[in-house]
């Protein structure tokens, strides 16, 4: 799992020099899915889906993730629109600020398995089965 660059430099800023980011305060977040590796230096949209339907899910900072100690996991199911056309191999998922365009990526990490979605496939990801950890 890994933040990405902006999102590191956001954080020294909060720490070292008491600024808070501008995403820090807001009650949502996003999950986003993408066909490969965004990066560090990638955006949200670096790599994203693009089958049919496919778009961000909201969720709320507050309730959507449980405190593992050194990880933190989805509260709860996580389910995406139903693809109605073309094809994605989904590799990785993102937390990102906004519910589409290029907003900053928070985090991003590999699924434990490729995703394959295609017509009629709604993915979705069970309470755990996204977790999010420092490296």
């Amino acid at each position: 799992m890994s933040k990405s660059n902006t999102t590191e430099n956001d954080i020294l800023k909060m720490v070292l020099q008491g600024t808070d980011p501008s995403w820090r305060a807001g009650a949502t977040q996003y999950i986003a899915l993408y066909t490969a590796d965004p990066g560090e230096a990638g955006t949200a949209i670096t790599s994203e889906a693009t089958y049919t339907s496919y778009a961000r899910v909201a969720i709320t900072k507050a309730t959507a993730w449980t405190d593992g100690g050194s990880s933190f996991s989805n509260a709860a199911l996580v389910q995406f629109p139903k693809c109605t056309g073309g094809t994605n191999d989904i590799t990785h998922f993102g937390v990102v600020t906004s519910a589409s365009g290029a907003g900053q990526l928070l985090y991003s990490g590999a699924l434990s398995s490729t995703l394959s979605v295609s017509n009629n496939i709604q993915p979705q990801f069970g309470a755990g089965d996204l977790v999010v950890t420092e490296d």
